[in-house]
C-alpha cells in the first residue's frame, strides 16, 4: 500500500477477502502485516483483517454500522442472504420503490453465486454508503467456476471475454441453451444490473477469469440508452488482467438518482422483452436439414 494514499472500493475488500478465505480455507496462510496508512481504521472496521487472519497492529472503536456500511460478510446460505439484505435496507436512505431494485440486484447476484458458482467459500459481499454524493458501492466475489466455465455448459464460446459479452446479454443464461432461460433462471440479472447503472449513469464492473468487463460512465449531454449488446455501451475491456478463478461483480449507484427508477424498470423490461423475443423469432426461423 502506498504509505499516504490508498483508495478502496468494496469491490476490491470483497476480492481480496474472498481471496484470503480461499486460501485459508484450502490449508494455506496469508503472511503479511499491516501498513500505517490512513485507511487503516477502514480496512480494521470492515474486517479485512478478520478474513486476512492478520493482526492489524491496533485497536480502534468500532462506530455503528447500520446506514452506512456493510462490513465484509461472506454469506453460505439463503438464510444468511437475507439477513444480509436486511442490513442493505438501512444503507440505501430510500423509500421501497428506489429501494427495491437495489435489493433485487443484490439478492440476484450473491443468488447466483450461491446456486450456479459451486464456489467454496460462497459469497464475499461488501458495501459502503457516501453521504456527500449519496452513492451508495457494493463489491461481490466468488471463487467459483466463473463465467466462462458456467456459459460453456449450453453455450460455444471459448475465452473469459467472450463468456462475459454473452453473459451480459438478456435472455441469456448458463442453466440452459433456450433463449429466455427455464422458470428458475430467465438470464435477467446481469443484464438487469448493467442497465441500472447505464441508466443512473454509474459504473459496473464484471470480473471472471481472464477478462475484465467496465461499464463507463454515461456522459449528461448524452441520454442514457439500454443496448442488448454489451459491446455496444460505453465500456473498457481492459488487457492483460490477471486470471481470477471466480466472478466478481461491482456497481455503484447514486440513491437521488432512484426517483426515476420506476420509468427505468419499464425501460429494462421492454429492452429485455424486445431483445428475447427478437432472438426468439430468429431462433424459430433456423432450420436444419439435408
Amino acid at each position: 500500500m502506498h504509505p499516504k494514499w490508498v483508495a478502496v472500493h468494496p469491490v476490491v475488500l470483497a476480492m481480496t477477502a474472498c481471496l484470503a478465505q480461499s486460501v485459508r480455507e484450502s490449508g494455506g496462510q496469508v503472511v503479511g502485516a499491516a501498513s500505517a496508512v490512513p485507511t487503516l481504521n477502514y480496512l480494521i472496521r470492515m474486517g479485512l483483517f478478520r478474513f486476512l487472519g492478520l493482526e492489524a497492529g491496533k485497536e480502534i472503536v468500532e462506530h455503528e454500522e447500520s446506514g452506512r456500511f456493510i462490513p465484509l460478510t461472506q454469506i453460505r446460505s439463503n438464510e444468511e442472504l437475507k439477513k444480509a439484505i436486511v442490513d442493505l435496507v438501512p444503507l440505501l436512505h430510500a423509500p421501497p420503490a428506489v429501494a427495491d431494485p437495489i435489493k433485487y440486484v443484490f439478492s440476484e447476484m450473491v443468488r447466483n453465486a450461491l446456486e450456479h458458482s459451486e464456489s467454496e467459500v460462497g459469497a464475499i459481499v461488501c458495501a459502503q454508503y457516501y453521504r456527500e454524493s449519496k452513492r451508495i458501492a457494493i463489491g461481490i466475489a466468488d471463487a467459483g467456476m466463473g463465467v466462462l466455465s458456467s456459459m460453456q455448459r449450453f453455450h460455444n464460446v471459448s475465452t473469459s471475454r467472450e463468456a462475459i459479452e454473452l453473459a451480459l446479454q438478456p435472455g441469456i443464461t448458463g442453466v440452459t441453451s433456450k433463449i429466455g432461460g427455464n422458470e428458475f433462471n430467465a438470464g435477467a440479472g446481469l443484464f438487469f444490473t448493467k442497465s441500472i447503472a447505464t441508466l443512473s449513469r454509474n459504473r459496473f464492473f464484471l470480473y471472471s477469469g481472464d477478462a475484465m468487463f467496465r461499464l463507463m460512465k454515461t456522459r449528461q449531454r448524452y441520454k442514457p440508452e439500454l443496448q442488448s449488446d454489451p459491446r455496444k455501451d460505453p465500456h473498457q475491456f481492459p488487457s492483460a488482467v490477471p486470471a481470477w478463478s471466480g466472478t466478481v461483480v461491482g456497481i455503484d449507484l447514486n440513491i437521488e438518482r432512484g426517483i426515476e427508477f420506476a420509468d427505468l424498470l419499464e425501460q429494462i423490461r421492454q429492452a429485455y422483452y424486445i431483445d428475447v423475443k427478437k432472438k426468439k423469432d430468429y431462433a424459430k426461423q433456423i432450420r436444419f436439414g439435408p
